[in-house]
């Protein structure tokens, strides 16, 4: 058994034979950020101090020959070669911070809501011990495995929402719309991801979302409210058409309940009259001229995502206080072109590789009979 040890702080975390650094630092509790899982999109990029890897074969838009030649590695892929692997490791006080993941726990479809004429929305309650998860983390599931974000915060009886795109060619996509029903029984592995929480911010709090990007939105929304967070936290979602938005009567009931909670919905390729009209980018310097003082959370498309961390940035948001969940195609297999769900966007800190995340909101009370 290979050790992975992490530099400076000097912590080793056991990586069993076959595994990957990234899957051996989760089962240890370390939040790495991580996104496609199958060496496309970067974000698990870390430098390798000392030791050999085998990492496969990476595209270069994920880890350039520059890169490599500095002895950097995507950390998804990488398997040790030797019986130790040094990798830059954050701080000297590095902690675990995250749930082991568990593979194959197995849950039941106690409902499946059609949220859009794209999306459906599955209900999942296990057979065992409830996973424990942070709100914003997402689950693998399906044949071929892909990434789905959990929409709702943890529960006691453990139930999970997935929020499923269906997409053209995507073999795990088609099952989930056209095969699987109710009272059918699935298997996750989970939790994965780092777009999680931290009870300790105290700013307000703008999310912006489109597409099932609203799925660890909701996650994460959920959870501060619940706890009580006293700061402003408004939601800004984006559809193409009116036909494509979702969960607001959720949203009307929070903006109900909670005083502090707002709700905004813009269309982008048809206006209804109503409400606004436009790209977030465009119209977020009308909404929110000054974000200096904010915090904000974004999920959607990489572009999608990267406009709006861009705009946010020119409005004075800091970039430290910039989280995104980036939704990154994974490499095509022979039967699947199916778009993996998120890992990990990063903020604009995070694009240099940042190993932690701020947040709204923590797992919620009682942790301990919640996930």
């Amino acid at each position: 058994m290979a050790v992975i040890r992490l530099h400076p702080s000097g912590r080793e975390v056991d990586c069993a034979p076959g595994d990957t650094v990234l899957a051996a630092l989760e089962r240890a509790g370390y939040a790495l950020p991580n996104n496609c899982r199958a060496g496309a999109c970067g974000e698990c990029k870390v430098k390798v101090r000392q030791g050999r890897f085998d990492q496969g074969v990476v595209l270069d838009m994920a880890l350039s020959k520059a890169e490599r030649a500095q002895g950097f590695g995507l950390m998804c892929m990488a398997k040790p070669l030797d019986d130790a692997l040094v990798i830059d490791w954050g701080t000297a006080d590095a902690k675990p911070k995250l749930f082991p993941p568990r593979e194959d726990q197995a849950y039941v479809v106690v409902d499946r809501i059609r949220r859009t004429p794209r999306i459906v929305e599955l209900r999942l309650r296990p057979l065992g011990a409830p996973m424990r998860f942070w709100p914003g983390q997402y689950v693998m599931f399906g044949t071929p495995r892909r990434c789905y974000s959990i929409a709702n915060a943890p529960r006691p009886d453990g139930e999970i929402a997935l929020q499923v795109t269906r997409v053209p060619h995507g073999a795990t996509s088609r099952w989930v719309h056209d095969r699987l029903a109710v009272g059918g029984t699935v298997t996750l592995d989970g939790p994965y991801g780092t777009f999680i929480g931290d009870p300790a911010i105290d700013t307000p709090v703008l999310c912006l979302a489109a597409g099932c990007g609203l799925s660890p939105i909701l996650s994460l929304t959920e959870a501060a409210l619940r706890r009580g967070f006293h700061q402003p936290v408004t939601i800004l979602f984006s559809a193409r058409r009116r036909a494509e938005l979702y969960a607001e009567g959720l949203m009307a009931w929070w903006q109900a309940k909670h005083p502090r909670f707002r709700y905004l919905a813009t269309l982008t390729r048809e206006a209804d009259g109503e409400g606004l009209h436009g790209r977030i980018p465009a119209i977020l310097p009308e909404l929110f001229p000054d974000l200096s003082g904010h915090s904000l959370f974004i999920a959607g498309s990489p572009d999608f995502a990267e406009d709006c961390a861009a705009a946010a940035h020119a409005l004075g948001a800091p970039a430290e206080r910039i989280h995104v969940e980036r939704y990154v195609a994974q490499q095509p297999t022979p039967e699947s072109h199916t778009l993996a769900m998120p890992g990990l966007g990063p903020g604009i800190h995070d694009l240099q590789h940042a190993q932690s995340k701020t947040g709204m909101a923590g797992p919620g009370p009682a942790m301990t009979n919640e996930g």
